[in-house]
């Protein structure tokens, strides 16, 4: 079983904290058996503050790192000491030279100070919390910083941004290891949302419209049922009954993108399940996902996931092919 151990340090938010043990905690193979094993820990074994008055009791000590496959690092408020220069304490860069080889790195939110100041981010992409973008930067000016995504996938090295971004990087990890089927079904059982690209804004200005406004969401319902058919920006404003500059701008105000990029996103995502839920063949998926043939699905599967569909099937396939009609 996979062994995910989280390290928790002073100033943990408790949200931020229980995100990966109720993620991975929710993710089933197809006999209902648990795929992961979480643990939390701290750096010296004893209990840690959180930053909503209560203090947190770890299940074990910096031991449990050395036998980790994935080790989390939540936000801390070690940040602040870290931003201005200051080194790593003591105790928590001897609990992180006790990761073994290979074990995979993620952050959530500001935890990524403590990856970059261990240097575990130089000349890496990663991405943290919009606010503290140029804290970071200032602070670590040899990591590749993108503020303006929601998490970065760089392999063995993992970002997030904050709060419910954490929620998606974890999300994105189990698609990751056990396919679509299993992340969409532990997304439901934490009645979140299945999926959110890691490319899409981190920041919206207006994420929830005005009461007095009509919204863009019976439209996106509509063009999901749809994705298998052409569906142009005029007749997307046309059912939201807006001016294609309207619906164009209250989309991205909704939404963080423009109508055809999330378009675009969703027909990859149906694809990327056609292909590991099914054995349908490339030319058909691209019927069924809306992208009309073959050359247009690679080119777009390339594009975004530097991958041809093929060799997505190929990886990605985790649970024996069903009967698609």
């Amino acid at each position: 079983m996979h062994r995910v151990v989280i390290l928790a340090l002073d100033g943990v938010p408790p949200f931020e904290l229980g995100i990966p043990s109720r993620v991975f905690g929710n993710a089933r193979g197809p006999g209902g058996q648990p795929l992961y094993e979480t643990v939390v820990c701290t750096a010296d074994g004893r209990p840690v503050s959180s930053d909503a008055g209560f203090t947190v009791t770890p299940a074990a000590g910096p031991e449990a790192l050395e036998a980790a496959d994935t080790v989390i690092i939540p936000p801390t408020d070690a940040m602040r000491e870290l931003a201005r220069g200051g080194t790593l304490p003591v105790a928590l860069a001897e609990a992180l030279g006790r990761i073994r080889p290979g074990a995979r790195l993620v952050s959530i939110c500001t935890g990524s100070y403590v990856l970059a100041a261990a240097g575990m981010l130089d000349d890496r992409p990663a991405t943290t919390h919009w606010l503290k973008a140029e804290e970071f930067r200032r602070a670590f000016p040899r990591v590749k910083l993108d503020e303006d995504v929601l998490f970065v996938d760089d392999g063995d090295v993992l970002t997030s941004a904050g709060v419910a971004a954490g929620v998606d990087l974890c999300l994105h990890l189990v698609r990751r290891d056990h396919g679509s089927a299993v992340a969409n079904l532990t997304a439901r059982l934490c009645v979140v949302p299945p999926w959110r690209e890691g490319g899409q804004a981190q920041y919206i200005a207006r994420p929830v419209p005005q009461p007095s406004l009509a919204t863009t969401s019976d439209t996106r319902a509509w063009a999901m049922e749809r994705l298998h058919e052409p569906i142009s920006l005029p007749e997307l404003a046309a059912h939201a009954r807006m001016s294609l500059r309207t619906f164009t701008r209250r989309f991205r105000d909704e939404v963080g993108t423009t109508p055809g990029q999330w378009l675009t996103a969703q027909r990859l995502e149906l694809a990327k399940q056609l292909l590991e839920t099914s054995d349908l063949p490339v030319d058909l998926v691209a019927l069924r996902s809306g992208f009309g043939s073959g050359n247009s699905l690679r080119q777009h599967m390339r594009a975004a996931f530097d991958v041809s569909p093929i060799a997505y099937r190929r990886t990605f396939r985790r649970t024996p092919p069903v009967a698609v009609a």
